[in-house]
């Protein structure tokens, strides 16, 4: 089955996220991202790259009930692959814009900071790095993200695990606008338009000046961080705080 909707409107792609309600990240959902990254970054149509969710969720983050039942090895597989989709987009040679349709948590607030670029929709949706309000500690390279996108507002995100809403999402940086709902398609497509507007070349390059170096301080930190992250995540006290997350 595809969770991934591809659509390409003058030189722009825009990727849809679709499964179930939550739009909730697995292995073949993280498979199925890697795989249409890769294909669209060899495409010389593809100019630039919107990523969004269809339903009321850009993604809830990790499908827990599902990992409930994996092995603590398929799990740091899993884990790892999913952070190497997030440093991959980060350094991504092609602008990549977040729209954000709807509630964007943990993994998928991951993802939207590893985009140059997100907006949201105006409404009720939360965006959230909120592991710590279940027991959980998150990835080396959400951090340093986090820390590129909104500075010092970093340490007051992720220790609060707070869940806000678009107004208070752009006033912490997370997210650079908040849109109609009905525009939030329209105007992730012509920030991405804007930014593909450039020099192919003199972007990439500007890009990777920006951001590989941060890119590459993720990457030394990421397998320590991994290793941690499981043992917290198999800890008993966090353990019994998954085993009550059911949505799907």
């Amino acid at each position: 089955m595809s969770f991934v909707e591809v659509q390409l409107h003058d030189g722009i792609a825009t990727v849809v996220l679709e499964r179930g309600k939550v739009n909730a990240l697995n292995p073949d959902v993280v498979e199925e991202l890697s795989a249409t990254f890769g294909a669209l970054k060899s495409d010389t149509a593809v100019r630039a790259v919107v990523l969004t969710g269809r339903g009321k969720f850009f993604s809830f983050g990790f499908d827990i009930p599902e990992f409930l039942s994996y092995t603590r090895g398929s799990f740091t597989d899993f884990v790892t692959s999913f952070t190497t989709l997030y440093r991959n987009v980060f350094v991504y040679p092609k602008p990549v814009v977040a729209a954000l349709n709807g509630h964007a948590i943990a993994g998928g607030c991951m993802i939207a900071l590893a985009c140059d670029s997100a907006i949201m929709a105006q409404g009720s949706a939360k965006i959230s790095l909120n592991e710590i309000a279940f027991g959980s500690s998150i990835f080396a390279g959400s951090t340093e993200m986090l820390q590129f996108r909104t500075g010092s507002r970093a340490s007051d995100i992720v220790y609060s695990g707070s869940m806000y809403s678009p107004a208070e999402a752009k006033e912490m940086g997370l997210v650079a606008e908040v849109v109609a709902a009905e525009a939030l398609s329209d105007r992730a497509r012509d920030i991405a338009a804007e930014l593909a507007s450039k020099r192919p070349e003199a972007f990439a390059s500007i890009k990777s000046l920006l951001r590989a170096p941060v890119a590459d301080a993720m990457a030394r930190r990421e397998a320590a961080s991994i290793n941690e992250f499981v043992d917290i995540w198999y800890s008993e006290p966090t353990w019994t705080n998954l085993r009550s997350i059911t949505i799907r």
